[in-house]
């Protein structure tokens, strides 16, 4: 996308109804699906399935513009709202397609929406439970329905831990990336303060600071240390914060993989999860 097409002042609920967005129920999007998923389970494999578009905050953006959106919602909340519906009517339209084919076939069904920032968040808590944690509450309750046994993964970068309490209310399992560079998302805090309500599948090393810059052994000590802050007891999978970036030493990675194997062993990880 490299233009906004529903970013001029003038858009009504009109334009958003009769715009030409994709058909995202058809059943060509999972074609061959079921039979992969069935092969990995054969494997002794978990199986993901990842929805289409991206958040419903951030896809209405992509659409209608970030800074437009934001003064929407600061000034006409209604349509953004529109918007909002809209991303929750085509991302429903998927899973209602998808997930009477797969639900038994996957382990774990995958939404994603960023509401952090390095600091604090991109909107307020109250801006948040007002206009996004009602459409993604239905959103949850209908691939909850469809799926009954899979476990809700939920990608939300940043610092969003003001919103962890209402994720969980609206049915998240699992949060990724866990930002734990973020101020505010201390690993060990999360861990006392969440861990008992969701798993955390992130926050192993520092792909922002210490996976790029740092010593192989300050790679080690990173990994280390946040796996004793977020394994004990269960409920986490090790991942980085992020994607690994192509400036990462690759000793660097090296040092990451040797201290989750190391770590593994040693303290019994898998027995943790």
């Amino acid at each position: 996308m490299v233009r906004s097409p529903l970013a001029d002042a003038s858009v009504t609920q009109d334009n958003i109804r009769n715009y030409r967005w994709p058909n995202t129920g058809d059943p060509a999007r999972i074609a061959g699906l079921r039979a992969q998923a069935l092969a990995y389970r054969a494997q002794g494999k978990a199986v993901m399935i990842k929805g289409v578009l991206a958040g419903v905050f951030e896809m209405a953006q992509r659409v209608r513009g970030m800074d437009v959106l934001l003064m929407d919602m600061a000034s006409n909340d209604t349509l953004a709202g529109a918007f909002f519906d809209k991303m929750v009517e085509l991302k429903l339209a998927f899973w209602e397609m998808a997930l009477p084919q797969l639900a038994d076939a996957v382990d774990v069904i995958s939404e994603a929406d960023d509401y952090g920032t390095q600091v604090s968040q991109l909107i307020s808590p109250r801006m948040f439970r007002k206009l996004i944690k009602p459409r993604l509450a239905v959103l949850f309750k209908r691939i909850k329905e469809l799926a009954p046994n899979a476990k809700l993964f939920f990608h939300s970068c940043g610092n969003v831990r003001p919103l962890l309490p209402d994720f969980i209310e609206i049915g998240v399992d699992i949060l990724n990336p866990v930002h734990v560079r973020a101020t505010g998302m201390n690993p060990i805090e999360l861990k006392r303060d969440f861990g008992k309500d969701m798993v955390f599948w992130g926050g192993g090393v520092d792909t922002q600071g210490v996976l790029p810059t740092g010593t192989p052994q300050e790679v080690e000590d990173d990994v280390r240390r946040n796996i004793d802050a977020l394994a004990p007891g269960g409920g986490f999978v090790f991942n980085t914060i992020h994607n690994i970036q192509a400036d990462v030493p690759p000793e660097n990675i090296v040092a990451m993989w040797e201290a989750v194997n190391e770590t593994s062993s040693s303290a019994n990880l898998a027995n943790r999860h």
